[in-house]
Formats: C-alpha cells, structure tokens, sequence
C-alpha cells in the first residue's frame, strides 16, 4: 500500500491512498472463508458451500469492508508517523471518483481531504490585565451578617408598612369612573417593598395600613411585562387588552424578624465551637467572603484574557473543509443553512480549544487522576459542611467521588473546572497584575462586563 500526500495549499492537502492486489486478497480470502464455515445456505451442509457461491454472494461486500479497513488504517497510520496536525478527521474528496473495478478487482485508489490546524503564538506574557479586589469593610460585612439573620428570621405580621416588608393584598380592576368593574380582574399578590425600583411606588406604599384601600398602578410596582402579568394572575400576551386602573386592598404586612446572633445562630451556620461569638463572627465572614471574592477576582482575570487570546491570536482555518467536515460527521442532519449560522459560533470554540491545548501542551499542565480524586472528594466535604454534617473517613470518600465521576456529565464539569484552574494559575504566573482594591458595587460593575 502506497499513500500519496498533495498539498492544495497551507490549509488543505489530499492523501491518495493507493491499495493492490497483495494489500488485500489474503484478507479478503480469509473473510470469505469464515463466511463460507458459518454460512447457511439450503442444500448445502454448514462449512460445505462451496466458495463460487459465498464469492458471488458476500464477495463484493467483504472487498469494500477490507478495503475501508485498509485505507482507514493506513491513513491515520500515515498521519501519525508524519506527525501531521490535522483537524477533524479524513473525509473522502468531494470531486474525485475512485479508482478501481469491483467486478475485476485488481488496483485501487481512494482519495481523501484533510484540513490542517493552523500554526499560531500565545502572545501574553508580561501582558497587563487588570485584577480587581474587593474592599473588605464593615459594610460589607454587616450586610453578609444581616443577610444571614433574614434568612433564618422570621415573618410577623405588622399594621404599617416600611423598610423591607413583604405587602399581601388584592388587586382589582376598576371601571374608567373608579368603580370596582364587573367580572374584572381580581388578583391576590406580594409586593416586596425592598425591590421597588420606582422612588414613587416606595413613596406610596410606605406607611400604608393594614386593609388599606387605595387606587394603584401595576405597572408603577412592577419590573417588567412579565412581572406585571404575574400579579395579575395573566399571561403576558394578555396585558395589551387590559388598562392599568387597578385598586389595591392590603389584606397583611409581613415584616422580617432577624435571627438573633447567639448560639443557637452560630450552631446552624457552623460546626459545634467553631464560631462562638460575635466577634468570630465577623472574622470568619471575612474569611470566607475574602476566599469567594478572591476566585471570582481570578474568574474576571481568565475572562478577560481568554477575550484577548480570542481576539488577538490570530489564526487561518480550512474554512470549506470544516464545514464539510461538519456536515459529514454530525450525528443528526444538517443544512447549509445550519451550517452558516453556527459556523462563527463553531470556529470560536475551536480556536479557543486549539489556544488551550497549546498552553497545556507547551507547560505540561497536566490533570491527574489523583488530583480528580482529590477535588471531587473536596467537593464532597463540602456539600457535607453545608448541611452541618461530618465528612465520611477518607475511604469511603474516595468511593463516593469514584461513583460520582462514572457520571459523564458530572465528571465532565469537574475536569472543566480544573482546567480552569490549571489556566487561571498560569494567566496569574505569566501576565502582569494591575491589582486594584474596589468597593463591592464597582466589583459587580466589573464582573458583569
């Protein structure tokens, strides 16, 4: 067997694959001939018909299975021992017809397109990228305290409304002259005083009483369209049939009681003795939102250099052929169509998925089994601690995080997040920090970009 390599261009090559009599009538022979053993044909005993007829009847199928076999395998062998980087996988030319006559075998050749991965630097060592921190101050602090006494307060009802309380109530439609209309809207809901957006709903609801009764605007208290629809009791195509005339009865006003900061706080949120007072408290808190903040520090700077990587590294891609490619080997039917609308989409991913697998190659980085075994066992102490329950010994923690990767698309997640972090510490070891110490709100702003 002989492989011909011709170059179209820089991006693209044809490997003809050239197969003779001697590559593939042993095999063939042999094929016809576990045929002929199993076969069963009437008149004839198993392993007895003679091989005239298995030739006639399974001949041409075992030459073009054979044949597949062999071009395949000698096309990827070539590639391999030529170290070629290809993308995707070998497809049959288009334009060309193959050599060779199935009803007198002799000589055949097959010929197949290859695509090539494009050559390309990373360019971002000494690069400087901005790399924002939070200012951890006592707001910020107090606020993640208050936080957590609302979560574990309690709902009492009050008289008047204020702050943050939670309004029950009706709304109902109303006629053009103030009167509740007949067979109109009627609705009970909650509106949340903490998130109002509008100055003027906070205004008028503020100091409201219990059965209170007043005219009121749905679109005044809501967010949206479809947050007006919800407090309505409608769907959202049905608002442009209905006016805004609406009266609002409150029926009770919950007010949020906060949980205490004692013992009986401290031993829901942590382990027995860990937190204790106040104070620790505080410290803690810090702790752990100083750890979140710091790794969403790190998410921010992987964002904005996997931005830059992708727009400023530049690459050429056989563009027919991928698409070809795609079409070919896609599990369900595509159109051209399909194919052009999410070919950006697709070349995006690819470049970032040829950029990555540089990085990791030309580091080393590398993800072992140990350090799976490891992260998902973390991952189990974790979920563990949430619920104020003692992590398992560490045998049966390894067998738990063993079943759980067995779980393709769990498994799948974890090692996407450890190839983040194998990249984020790299971006870290490779660019230049502009650390920054921001207040929370101006994180937010920078994370949301």
């Amino acid at each position: 067997m002989n492989i011909l390599r011709e170059d179209v261009d820089a991006l693209n090559a044809v490997l003809k694959v050239q197969i003779s009599q001697e590559d593939y009538q042993s095999k063939v022979k042999n094929e016809l001939e576990k045929y002929r053993k199993s076969a069963k044909v009437p008149g004839f005993r198993p392993g007895h018909v003679p091989v005239g007829l298995i030739q006639k009847q399974y001949g041409k199928s075992v030459l073009a299975e054979t044949l597949n076999k062999l071009a395949n395998d000698g096309i990827y062998n070539f590639i391999t021992e030529n170290k070629l980087e290809i993308l995707g996988n070998p497809i049959p030319k288009e334009d060309a017809s193959s050599i060779g006559d199935f009803d007198k075998p002799e000589n055949f050749e097959f010929s197949f397109e290859i695509g090539f991965s494009p050559i390309f630097e990373i360019g971002i060592a000494g690069k400087k990228f901005e790399f924002p921190k939070v200012i951890i101050d006592d707001t910020l602090i107090n606020k993640q305290i208050e936080d957590l006494q609302r979560r574990y307060g309690k709902l009492t009802s009050v008289e008047t409304a204020g702050g943050k309380d939670m309004i029950l109530g009706k709304f109902e439609e109303l006629t053009k002259t103030g009167e509740v209309k007949e067979d109109g809207i009627s609705h009970s809901t909650t509106i949340s005083l903490e998130f109002l957006d509008k100055k003027e709903a906070s205004d008028l609801l503020n100091g409201k009483k219990l059965n209170d009764t007043f005219e009121l605007s749905p679109s005044l208290v809501s967010k949206n369209d479809a947050d007006k629809a919800a407090m309505l009791g409608l769907k959202e195509d049905q608002l442009a049939s209905i006016g805004d005339k609406f009266q609002f009865t409150i029926s009770d006003i919950k007010q949020m009681e906060l949980a205490e900061l004692n013992d009986e706080l401290f031993g829901k949120l942590f382990m027995d003795g860990e937190v204790t007072t106040v104070d620790q408290l505080k410290t803690r808190i810090a702790d752990d939102i100083s750890k979140m903040f710091s790794e969403d520090s790190d998410r921010i700077l992987t964002r904005d250099v996997y931005n830059f990587l992708l727009e400023e590294t530049k690459m050429e891609f056989p563009t027919e052929f991928l698409k070809r490619w795609i079409k070919i080997s896609s599990e369900k039917p595509v159109t051209e169509e399909d194919i052009e609308n999410e070919f950006d989409t697709y070349l995006k991913s690819l470049k970032w998925q040829l950029i990555q697998t540089k990085i990791f190659t030309e580091n080393n980085l590398k993800l072992t089994n140990e350090e799976v075994i490891d992260h998902t066992k973390g991952m189990l102490i974790a979920n563990y601690a949430q619920y104020g329950i003692p992590a398992p010994d560490d045998a049966e923690l390894s067998e738990s995080a063993i079943r759980l990767l067995k779980n393709k698309e769990q498994a799948n997640g974890i090692y996407d997040r450890l190839a983040e972090q194998k990249l984020t510490a790299y971006f870290k070891s490779t660019v230049s920090l502009d650390t920054k110490e921001v207040s929370y709100d101006d994180f937010v702003e920078i994370a949301s970009r």
